[in-house]
């Protein structure tokens, strides 16, 4: 039924609907009224989270609820970028479209998803936020948004705080201020989605009304079975759950996908992928083999695979911090690791490719930063770590563009986000089994330039836990 004033004691207020600290709340709807789920009677009064504005938008004016909660407005934009999409971007873009605008679009790294995502705010014309995962992104997103639209564009975060109807911030800057953000903007666009399961960040998406929402990734998270999820209308996460599922209810389905495969030869430049086997020496292989030991021993004597399944490796890090012989098997697992990432002899192949390629730029990835300050030192190439100062680090990017570094190295903060169009060889001498860091990495390299093939190479030690990583870190 409709809620309309009434007259006489039991008279109420006219019922509304308004946004309060990244929820919706129903003001002048007793508690005997049925709204639908996810509504729920919380301290005398409707409530839901949101997200969820979306889906009850209809029933509220079905039944005269007077609607206070979008503060967004029309945005009247003209694309200025005159750049044509490619058959595969307009697809995406059209799928989204059809799907209402809510939902992921997952293409390679060098694809163009930027180009795709503004096409999509035009379309769209209304107040938008675009949430990325670093400054770097913030401030590659604010430079592309003034020259595809040529209006103010606002920045959140940090000490710079300007609010336009087209604004930029960080994942983190996004969370903070949900409760402030939350009701301002109708499309909600987030760059690297990936990055938004991760605990408290999701709660972004969760506490904001924004109608239309648009995912953009090269990797999106797997489906994992064992996720819990609480009772109608509830969303739980947490760092084990399962982050499509979570994505699916907070952003909406992938719409459009492609696969680097797909699209190799034609838009990403065509690529081969090689593995360089090297020996550890007779001295890092004692050391090797003792340290390893020592891990599995443990880890094989508290039965941890067959107690916690998948989660193992979890559980002995938890016990490592409060169990001496877990945490001594800790320290020895750091330890093979830290020989493999270092052997000798994948700095001996370092060399040889540097000469190899010495006319290709080259991106070195290592798992740490104590070996990629190494191999600047031993190769008079500037090293970029989470360390470097942004100015130094534009500096140093600008030079590798400019063909005034002819390499880079690296420990993990070029894999996403980093445009770095010239590079047609990248090196992995360490890192973890992400199929997501790989796709990364060699996303690095894809951005087609002439009939120049791409080349990833990854260095692994013979008879090391490298061979099982390496394994596992393949493109999908």
């Amino acid at each position: 039924m409709a809620f309309n004033k009434q007259s006489g004691t039991n008279q109420l207020k006219s019922p509304r609907a308004r946004f309060l600290g990244g929820t919706l709340v129903l003001e002048g709807v007793p508690s005997a009224a049925s709204p639908p789920a996810p509504f729920r009677w919380i301290n005398a009064k409707w409530r839901c989270p949101a997200v969820h504005y979306r889906t009850v938008r209809p029933w509220l004016k079905g039944q005269g609820i007077r609607n206070q909660v979008p503060r967004w407005r029309v945005v009247p934009l003209v694309l200025q970028d005159q750049r044509v999409l490619h058959p595969y971007q307009g697809e995406g873009l059209q799928a989204w479209l059809a799907a209402d605008r809510w939902g992921s679009v997952v293409l390679p790294t060098g694809a163009g998803k930027t180009l795709l995502a503004l096409h999509a705010v035009a379309q769209t014309g209304a107040s938008t936020l675009v949430i990325v995962p670093t400054l770097d992104l913030l401030h590659q997103w604010y430079a592309c948004l003034v020259n595809a639209f040529g209006i103010p564009i606002g920045v959140w975060y940090g000490q710079e705080k300007r609010h336009e109807p087209i604004t930029v911030t960080t994942y983190p800057s996004a969370w903070a201020h949900a409760e402030t953000l939350g009701n301002r903007f109708k499309l909600l666009v987030f760059d690297e989605i990936h990055h938004l399961p991760a605990p408290s960040w999701h709660e972004i998406a969760l506490m904001c009304a924004a109608p239309y929402r648009l995912g953009l990734t090269a990797t999106y998270p797997d489906h994992q079975p064992d996720w819990k999820r609480g009772g109608k209308g509830q969303l739980h996460s947490s760092s084990v759950g399962d982050p499509t599922a979570l994505l699916d209810e907070l952003v909406g389905p992938v719409v459009y996908r492609k696969h680097i495969d797909d699209l190799t030869g034609e838009q990403l430049a065509e690529y081969r992928t090689l593995r360089l086997r090297i020996d550890l020496t007779p001295e890092e292989r004692a050391a090797y083999e003792s340290a390893y030991a020592v891990y599995t021993g443990y880890v094989r004597e508290a039965g941890l695979r067959e107690r916690y399944g998948p989660g193992w490796w979890n559980a002995f890090t938890r016990r490592s911090a409060y169990q001496a012989e877990a945490r001594r098997a800790k320290v020895a697992e750091l330890k093979l690791k830290e020989i493999v990432h270092q052997a000798q002899g994948k700095l001996e192949a370092l060399d040889q490719l540097l000469r190899e390629h010495r006319d290709r730029q080259m991106l070195v990835f290592t798992a740490h930063n104590r070996l990629a300050y190494e191999i600047s030192r031993r190769h008079l190439i500037p090293a970029i770590t989470h360390q470097t100062k942004a100015a130094e680090r534009k500096a140093i990017l600008d030079g590798f563009r400019a063909g005034t570094y002819r390499a880079v190295v690296t420990s993990k903060v070029l894999n996403e986000g980093v445009d770095v169009p010239e590079a047609k060889v990248a090196v992995i001498m360490g890192g973890s089994a992400s199929a997501r860091e790989y796709v990364q990495r060699l996303g690095r390299v894809l951005r087609k330039r002439g009939n120049a093939q791409a080349l990833l190479y990854e260095v692994i030690a013979r008879k090391t836990v490298d061979e099982g990583i390496a394994r596992r870190r393949k493109p999908r």
